[in-house]
């Protein structure tokens, strides 16, 4: 059985950025730093007046408000996290403003219409896989570079990676697919070098999540989310955005990081460990369900079985391998 652990109250003068705050899972965790006390800087391309290609009516700006108006401090700061001069003059800001960065979140680029796509790696179209590659990856590694330096002066800070799925493998074509893959190994890779600098990294994803993209999927809004259930029993178990901002909101006052710092963590599993409710006083957990395949077509299911097999077959030799790494490295 899990433990469950009490949080300290708030995270009252600690300075966070969620990078990509405009919508979905960023926008969740923006607005559950802000409920926690924290001063989050809400950054991204939409602001008003000013949208982003994607052609959504959210902003930046919307998130602040949010987060104020619950009475929290937020900040909306347009910056394109692909354009490193722009990151750098961003953390520049932050510290000339608060000395200080705690947490910092990439959520850039997490709906990229861009990567919506789902084929075999054979038929992918290939026209924007470079823009994908430098909207929904670069970004990341540009955000974490200019933010580390902040944290490692002070030595503490938490560094989270939103990406898709609780294992190695996500949906899609091969260019969302290696995004997704490559976040999950960003934050291990970030963990080791981070970690003697008392700085942890993790990955983490959402469930089954009610972005505003899904509750205009469904046709629904959060007021009435569960008709959705009428057209995906799934739906039943799926998640406000809220909820993995308040996984996220766990894990940055939790006092014991650094002891899971590389780690693929779900929204679930922090909310069975730390007993946080979702927006709506429920407790989704999307690891638990007996999730509904029959809408799937069964070569699409054994494509699944196939790849959880191999994939599993894969960890465990890499597992005996790093183990007879570690014996080989001198003491």
């Amino acid at each position: 059985m899990t433990a469950v652990k009490e949080n300290p109250p708030s995270l009252t003068g600690h300075v966070a950025v969620v990078a990509g705050a405009t919508r979905g899972a960023g926008r969740g965790i923006a607005r559950a730093l802000g409920e926690a006390g924290a001063i989050v800087y809400c950054t991204g391309r939409s602001v008003r007046g000013n949208l982003s290609p994607y052609g959504r009516p959210e902003t930046i700006d919307d998130t602040a408000d949010m987060i104020t108006a619950a009475g929290g401090t937020a900040i909306p700061v347009r910056v394109d996290h692909t354009v490193e001069s722009e990151v750098e003059a961003l953390f520049g800001r932050i510290d000339r403003e608060h000395g200080r960065l705690d947490v910092l979140v990439n959520s850039v680029a997490g709906e990229e219409p861009m990567m919506a796509m789902r084929n075999s790696f054979w038929k992918t179209n290939l026209t924007h896989a470079e823009a994908i590659f430098r909207q929904a990856l670069l970004s990341h590694i540009i955000t974490a570079k200019h933010a580390v330096p902040l944290m490692i002066r002070r030595r503490c800070g938490l560094i989270v990676e939103v990406t898709e799925n609780d294992i190695l493998s996500a949906g899609g074509n091969p260019l969302s697919q290696s995004v997704k893959l490559a976040l999950k190994g960003l934050a291990l890779n970030m963990a080791a070098e981070l970690k003697p600098h008392a700085v942890a990294a993790v990955a983490i994803t959402p469930g089954f999540l009610r972005s505003e993209a899904m509750l205009e999927h469904f046709g629904v809004t959060e007021a009435n989310w569960r008709e959705g259930g009428k057209k995906d029993k799934n739906f039943l178990e799926s998640e406000s955005p809220l909820f993995v901002g308040r996984a996220v909101a766990a894990l940055a006052r939790d006092g014991h990081i650094l002891e899971r710092s590389g780690q693929l963590c779900s929204s679930w599993e922090l909310a069975r460990e730390f007993r946080f409710p979702d927006a709506d006083g429920g407790r989704p957990d999307w690891g638990a369900i007996t999730i509904d395949f029959s809408a799937f077509p069964p070569a699409f299911l054994e494509y699944f079985r196939t790849g959880a097999q191999i994939q599993l077959e894969w960890l465990n030799a890499l597992s005996e391998r790093t183990k007879r790494f570690l014996r080989q490295l001198p003491r």
